[in-house]
């Protein structure tokens, strides 16, 4: 096998791509014939040493992947040689194969693209978790989604939408807002030009988002928060802003509303039951055609750098998707 080898925590620099001994599966995990990984934020803390999750060094970054199984250890049994599966953790994506434990896999659908499988679950089981679970989302309700054009954002999105809510979609250029407004926004918000809380005012009528979902932090999370509306659900996904914001708890009283935790990693840990209940319902909005992810660019494998590199440039739409040919 050839992959992306990670020896020391100092970036996306130090990885480097070189060839080591196929690894056989163990009790409880299948060796996963890697067709395609797709780049996700976390995988890049992990490298850096930032990520909540530290894998023991060496290791194969790559927290999103997917292709084919190619052998299986002992005590699996929903599993065989040929099932085109989708995979999560925190890491061993980005390469050739992987070995993973059968918990972390997951069967695809007849009729479910590999390709879009390796972009799925990561961003779309967040979004899931985030709206229906935690915000319960009801139809007919507005959603703030702040990063709108990224990959979780475009899920969050779909998802919204899918669940019959008005979307608001927040992005930092007029592209990425037309961009949005292809996948289904009802609304778009430049947030680079636009004063933040006096458009989501206008746009609402003066009541305000009834749920934001924020994967950015920094500098948009206190005016998105102080334009919630009354008994509004803030989501905290993630901090792709690079800062981590503070908010007055004052705003929380004044407008009845909740500051909820979106961890999504621990989610399918702690609760698998109700984990594998919403992959199930994706995957019926996937057959559907309700959901479908949203690839910016197919780069090879062996090009992971560029793949960093297109995601520091902060003009992805989408996902990034690394695939073996």
């Amino acid at each position: 096998m050839q992959a992306w080898w990670c020896d020391r925590l100092e970036g996306v620099g130090a990885l480097q791509w070189r060839e080591a001994p196929t690894p056989e599966p163990g009790p409880g995990q299948v060796l996963v014939a890697v067709r395609a990984a797709s780049l996700n934020f976390p995988d890049l803390l992990t490298v850096e040493g930032k990520y909540q999750v530290k894998p023991p060094l060496p290791f194969v970054p790559g927290s999103e992947f997917a292709g084919h199984v190619q052998a299986v250890g002992s005590g699996v049994t929903h599993l065989k040689a040929g099932d085109a599966v989708a995979a999560i953790g925190s890491s061993g994506g980005f390469g050739t194969h992987s070995v993973v434990d059968a918990t972390r896999v997951l069967p695809l659908p007849t009729g479910f693209a590999v390709e879009d499988g390796a972009a799925f679950a990561f961003t779309y089981g967040t979004s899931h978790h985030a709206l229906m679970d935690r915000a319960a989302l009801q139809p007919g309700e507005t959603v703030l989604v702040l990063g709108a054009a990224g990959g979780v954002g475009t899920a969050a999105i779909q998802i919204a939408k899918a669940a019959g809510a008005r979307v608001i979609a927040a992005a930092s250029s007029d592209a990425k807002c037309s961009f949005c407004r292809s996948l289904g926004a009802d609304e778009v918000l430049n947030y680079s030009r636009d004063d933040l809380r006096a458009t989501l005012k206008a746009l609402t009528g003066g009541k305000g988002p009834d749920v934001v979902y924020d994967p950015v932090g920094g500098a948009l999370a206190e005016p998105a928060f102080r334009a919630i509306a009354w008994r509004g659900r803030y989501l905290v996904v993630g901090f792709a802003g690079g800062s981590i914001p503070s908010l007055p708890l004052n705003l929380a009283l004044l407008k009845g509303a909740s500051i909820v935790g979106v961890f999504w990693g621990d989610f399918v840990a702690r609760e698998p039951r109700r984990s594998a209940a919403g992959i199930a319902q994706l995957a019926q909005w996937y057959a559907q055609g309700l959901v479908k992810p949203v690839i910016d660019s197919r780069l090879p494998m062996s090009g992971l750098p560029a793949a960093y590199a297109r995601m520091a440039s902060r003009e992805v739409q989408g996902k990034v998707l690394m695939v073996n040919d």
